[in-house]
């Protein structure tokens, strides 16, 4: 039976809405949300480029904790227009019960004097419920070559962008995109498991994601073949990415939390190999998602459960340097009653971030964490989808260097 059921359960949609060239929120823009041909909202956004969270049907919930052949999610059409831009229309908005599900939307600008048709951009399926190619299998460690080669991180380091080729590698007709890293792996765990799973089960397969993307940048596994990309969305080489496609706030908000985490085992130095597949149609000699969700279910936390699939040597280790922010994380939280550069590199960057959104108040850069400070990072996380605390911890530290860098147009986003 394909398909959904009636809609039994709720979820949540949040749109955002920014300009592709400099990540500017775009206010007062109409954002239809219709279900097959019926248009249930119509709604506006606000000066932070923000619809409000509306609720809408989707299947029952019990439909996403074990493999079935009904859909387990809703799929929505989403409708954005505003003055100056183009038009965009996103097929296949995928909503799980219970959870938030975000629509960011990248308006472009209307070329001089052309009238170009609406952008349309249709979401595949969750690979759990789609046909994909199963992974070709490769070896967890590769053979690095020597200093003449083509490695040329002496250790890895979280990168700015992936650069993500949307076809086999050898597809010369499909494009290369440019992604931020943790968007990568957002959009990768999106696409790869349920939102409504466990949080250590998730966190465990981000986990993979993460080091599963990171071995092919350490490696140069594309480039040193003469490749112009980082890595690919087809299944059969990699993990799937789905350009444009809707995120859901509890898997982004464990990226966050672990984006500079990754799985390695002793005597090597890349991060591990971590294959993985759905391990109810397609099983493979690594970790098998719907028995991680059963792991989850029993209690086993997020290195417990990789070590069931990757050998109880893995561990976890953080790397040292992310690149493309201005400042590393000092490696304390930042709370009413800090003081020093720390918290005016936070002042600096919060005023600057608040020139394009507005919503969040200027600030006075003293390097005291005062009241005012800790209101205009509350706003800042209500903004950008963080828990609202009002303290700079890991997460929050690297989503305001992330955004000050967007609106200041320090990196293109392509």
């Amino acid at each position: 039976m394909n398909g959904n059921l009636l809609n039994t359960d709720i979820g949540f949609l949040n749109v955002s809405v920014t300009s592709f060239r400099n990540a500017q929120p775009v206010a007062e823009a109409t954002v239809t949300i219709a279900r097959q041909d019926e248009t249930i909202e119509e709604l506006t956004t606000d000066p932070a480029g923000q619809t409000v969270t509306v609720e809408l049907g989707t299947p029952p919930i019990e439909l996403s904790q074990e493999p079935s052949q009904i859909k387990p999610y809703a799929e929505y059409r989403i409708g954005v227009a505003a003055p100056g831009y183009i038009s965009t229309v996103i097929e296949g908005v995928q909503l799980l019960p219970t959870q938030t599900a975000i629509q960011n939307v990248r308006l472009n600008a209307v070329p001089a004097a052309e009238a170009p048709p609406e952008q349309l951009i249709v979401i595949e399926p969750n690979t759990l419920w789609g046909d994909f190619p199963p992974k070709i299998p490769e070896d967890e460690v590769k053979p690095l070559p020597d200093g003449n080669g083509f490695i040329v991180l002496p250790e890895p380091v979280i990168p700015e962008f992936m650069v993500v080729h949307l076809g086999r590698p050898d597809d010369t007709s499909a494009r290369n995109v440019w992604v931020p890293f943790k968007d990568y792996v957002t959009n990768v765990a999106c696409c790869e498991i349920y939102s409504t799973w466990p949080y250590e089960t998730m966190k465990a397969n981000i986990l993979a994601i993460i080091s599963f993307a990171l071995n092919r940048v350490y490696t140069e596994w594309y480039r040193g073949r003469g490749y112009n990309f980082t890595i690919t969305n087809s299944t059969a080489f990699d993990q799937f990415f789905d350009y444009g496609r809707n995120i859901y706030y509890s898997i982004s908000n464990i990226v966050d939390e672990v984006f500079s985490t990754y799985i390695t085992r002793p005597g090597i130095r890349q991060p591990l190999f971590t294959q993985f597949c759905d391990g109810s149609r397609v099983r493979c000699a690594g970790m098998e998602q719907w028995g991680s969700k059963n792991l989850g279910d029993q209690g086993l936390d997020a290195l417990s459960i990789l070590r069931t699939y990757y050998g109880a040597s893995v561990y976890l280790t953080q790397a040292e340097k992310v690149q493309g922010v201005p400042i590393s994380y000092p490696g304390e939280t930042l709370q009413v009653g800090s003081t020093g550069m720390d918290v005016r590199t936070i002042q600096v960057q919060l005023n600057s971030i608040s020139n394009n959104y507005p919503m969040i108040p200027k600030i006075r850069v003293d390097g005291i964490y005062g009241p005012q400070t800790q209101n205009a990072v509350s706003t800042f996380q209500q903004i950008f989808y963080l828990p609202v605390t009002g303290v700079v911890d890991f997460a929050t530290w690297y989503k305001i260097s992330g955004i000050y860098v967007a609106v200041n147009r320090l990196s293109e986003f392509g």
